[in-house]
């Protein structure tokens, strides 16, 4: 680890912050959305953008090499499993037949309101 510094460890308490925020909305949204469509778009953005801004903290904490080192893999290793992920839940989804647009119905509401 390196030598903490006041605006280092603001840096590091902004980016948890920033992290955490993106992680608790792409929870609601997963909980809140009404199909598979929405749910994966939901988790795979807001998810990423706090997963990378807590393996930032990490990195900004630690510095560039040992376990700053490890957070810019996670980073690059989120890049490129996250997208591909949703891509094959939506594939799947379709192929299963799923509806994309339509019947899509909120919870909570009926189709006459």
């Amino acid at each position: 680890m390196i030598e903490s510094t006041p605006i280092r460890a603001w840096v590091v308490i902004a980016l948890v912050v920033v992290g955490t925020f993106f992680l608790t909305v792409g929870t609601i949204g997963l909980l809140r959305l009404p199909n598979v469509y929405n749910r994966m778009h939901a988790t795979s953005k807001p998810a990423t953008i706090g997963a990378v801004a807590v393996f930032l903290a990490g990195f900004v904490h630690f510095g560039p090499g040992g376990a700053g080192l490890s957070s810019l893999i996670g980073i690059v290793f989120l890049f490129l499993t996250v997208p591909t992920g949703a891509h094959m839940i939506s594939r799947a989804a379709e192929r299963t037949g799923v509806p994309f647009l339509g019947s899509v119905t909120w919870p909570g509401k009926s189709d006459d309101e």
